[in-house]
């Protein structure tokens, strides 16, 4: 499988801070950006937290007030893993959850300006995020690879068939109906195949569906990779920490250590360490990654 190919990582003694001055690292960001015929872009929850849907704090502070109060949550990612007391609780959170981060919002603001920089390109997204946003944006069904799943979809806790289900009807039916934390009984979803109990499509464990359109996704990916081989590419890393760098940044690096022709260009604040080895051919911007993305939009505009 090409998705399971598609790891490496580089040794911790080349990483490092580079000392470039922030202006011009966007410029040179931009360049590439302007140079290149394909671009890659490898995004995770740094993205969509830069872009506003950020899972602790004063947000989640302020849209999960009854859930702090009866559980004693501290934020979005952690409460994902709390062992609720049923399944009418356990769906109460989730309903607010995907309600709040994957219907609710729009198109934000931030991927609406990645989708302009990159739409005249040969481009494709791979992303841990499973909040939407990359289709929302504009950006083409055929051209994103959600590895980790997407919060518009449940499955059979065991995967006991090869399906997902859209759940946005039963979301927003739950979301209305919740009630002190708690959803009704007869909304809880049960699989269709054996009766048993449903999950979110999320990557937690080993029973994880893979079903039909994730295997085009990951065979789309591929054939990107194989066109962009020996093209001058830029592999737009935004937000991808140390959480689960073995999808996205270790395979970013490895890339850009193989392939000459490949650039690699990294947003994280407080993490965009590169390789030394890659030379003028990895620019990391640890600064403030909304900033990062307008500027780097602006330069490419002033200088098309």
């Amino acid at each position: 499988m090409t998705f399971q190919k598609f790891l490496c990582g580089i040794p911790a003694r080349d990483y490092i801070f580079q000392e470039t001055e922030y202006q011009e690292q966007i410029a040179q960001a931009a360049e590439a950006i302007r140079e290149a015929d394909y671009i890659l872009i490898g995004a995770g929850a740094g993205l969509s937290a830069a872009a506003g849907l950020t899972y602790g704090g004063k947000r989640f502070e302020e849209l999960f007030p009854e859930f702090i109060e009866k559980y004693g949550m501290t934020d979005m990612y952690s409460a994902g893993f709390y062992p609720f007391p049923s399944e009418e609780a356990r769906w109460g959170y989730w309903s607010k959850h995907v309600y709040v981060n994957r219907i609710e919002p729009e198109a934000l603001e931030l991927y609406r300006i990645l989708y302009e920089l990159v739409k005249e390109k040969s481009y494709f997204v791979l992303t841990t995020n499973a909040d939407h946003q990359f289709y929302k944006a504009g950006f083409g069904e055929d051209h994103i690879f959600a590895t980790q799943g997407d919060y518009g979809y449940i499955q059979c806790r065991k995967g006991c068939h090869k399906k997902v289900y859209d759940d946005e009807e039963l979301m927003l039916q739950m979301h209305q109906e919740r009630e002190d934390c708690l959803i009704p009984s007869y909304l809880v979803p049960r699989c269709p195949v054996c009766g048993g109990r449903m999950n979110m499509n999320l990557r937690c464990d080993q029973y994880f569906v893979e079903d039909e359109a994730w295997h085009q996704a990951e065979e789309n990916f591929g054939r990107f990779l194989t066109e962009c081989e020996e093209k001058k590419t830029v592999l737009l890393e935004l937000g991808i920490g140390f959480n689960t760098p073995i999808i996205v940044r270790f395979p970013f690096e490895h890339l850009a250590a193989k392939k000459k022709n490949m650039t690699l260009v990294r947003l994280n604040l407080d993490e965009a360490i590169v390789p030394r080895s890659l030379g003028k051919r990895a620019i990391g911007i640890n600064a403030d990654m909304e900033g990062s993305i307008k500027d780097i939009a602006a330069k490419v505009r002033a200088g098309a």
